[in-house]
C-alpha cells in the first residue's frame, strides 16, 4: 500500500501569453475570478479534496503567487482593530492551518513533464501525488457543495484502487482536434466513474479520435512517475511531456484510469474563458445581476 495522498503539484511558471496584456506584469495565477485570484480557487479545490501539501513550481517574477499564501500581520491587525471581522476571517481563510505551501523553481521552460520533475526531490518513490493545472477551474454543479468536488472523488478512487487517475470531460466531436483525447478501448465511463485507460492521442482528427473525452489538467499519479520523467526524452515541441511518462507507465503494466468529471470546467487561460468564469460564477455568487 502506498503512502496517503496529501501532496499536489501546481505548475505556475508559465508566461500566460494567452491572457496578455492582463498578464504582462501580473502572474496569470493572480488574475481575479470573481472575488479571489485564480490560484486561490485551485488551492481551495485541493484542500477540499484532502490535499493540504501544495508544491508550487514557479519562476522569477511570480513571487506574488507565493506571497498570497503568507500571513499579513499589518492588514490583519488593522482589520481586527476596526472590527471588520468578516474581512479578517476571509483573509485568514486563504491559508488555513492545515495548508503547507512549498515552492521550487523551474529554471527553464522545458514542458509540463519537466515542471513536474522539478519537484521530484519532494516526493518519495512510493508516494502518490496530484497534479493540478491552474489555468482550468473545475467547479461543482450549482447546488453541489465544494466538499464534493471531482478531485475529491478522484483521490478517493485512487486510494481505493491504487490506479492512477486522469480527469476527463466530454467535448464535441468537431473539437477533439484541440485536445489530448483518451482511449478507453471503445468505452466511456459514466460521470463520476473511472475506466481503464489504454492510451492518449494528442489532437486527433475527428475521424481518428478514440473517444470524445479530453484531458483537463487534473491527475493523480504514483511516485514512480518521477523516475519515468527522469528517463523521458524531449517530445512534441522539444519539451518533456507528462503524457509520454504516463504512456510509459501504461506500457510497464501499471493501472491507469480515466475519471470522467461530473462538474464544470472554465478555461481561464484565455480572455474569453476568463470572462465566462467571472460572469457565470459571479452570478451564482449573487454579485452580478
Amino acid at each position: 500500500m502506498s503512502s496517503t495522498l496529501k501532496k499536489a503539484i501546481i505548475p505556475v511558471a508559465g508566461l500566460g501569453t494567452r491572457l496578455l496584456p492582463i498578464s504582462k506584469s501580473i502572474p496569470k495565477e493572480m488574475v481575479p475570478v470573481v472575488d479571489r485570484p485564480l490560484i486561490q480557487h485551485v488551492v481551495e479545490e485541493a484542500i477540499a479534496a484532502g490535499l493540504n501539501e501544495i508544491i508550487l513550481v514557479t519562476r522569477g517574477g511570480k513571487s506574488a503567487v507565493e506571497d498570497h499564501f503568507d500571513s499579513h500581520y499589518e492588514i490583519e491587525t488593522e482589520l481586527e482593530r476596526k472590527g471588520k471581522t468578516a474581512l479578517l476571517e476571509a483573509l485568514r481563510a486563504i491559508a488555513p492551518p492545515q495548508l503547507k505551501v512549498t515552492s521550487v523553481r523551474q529554471d527553464r521552460a522545458l514542458g509540463l513533464g519537466h515542471a513536474i520533475y522539478c519537484a521530484a526531490h519532494l516526493v518519495n518513490a512510493d508516494e502518490p501525488f496530484a497534479v493540478i493545472l491552474p489555468d482550468v477551474l473545475v467547479k461543482t454543479q450549482p447546488g453541489v457543495t465544494d466538499s464534493n468536488n471531482d478531485l475529491k472523488w478522484m483521490v478517493e478512487t485512487y486510494q481505493a484502487t491504487q490506479a492512477a487517475q486522469i480527469m476527463v470531460e466530454q467535448v464535441p466531436l468537431e473539437r477533439v482536434n484541440q485536445y489530448g483525447i483518451v482511449d478507453c478501448c471503445g468505452s466511456e465511463p459514466e460521470a463520476g466513474q473511472s475506466l481503464a485507460l489504454k492510451g492518449m492521442v494528442e489532437k486527433p482528427a475527428p475521424e481518428e479520435a478514440p473517444s470524445q473525452l479530453s484531458v483537463i489538467g487534473r491527475y493523480i499519479l504514483p511516485g514512480e512517475v518521477m523516475q519515468l520523467l527522469a528517463e523521458t526524452q524531449p517530445g512534441a515541441g522539444g519539451e518533456i511531456q507528462l503524457t509520454d511518462a504516463i504512456a510509459a507507465l501504461i506500457a510497464k503494466g501499471s493501472a491507469v484510469e480515466a475519471y470522467r468529471m461530473s462538474g464544470r470546467t472554465f478555461d481561464c487561460g484565455y480572455i474569453q474563458g476568463w470572462l465566462q468564469a467571472n460572469t457565470v460564477l459571479g452570478r451564482e455568487a449573487g454579485l452580478i445581476d
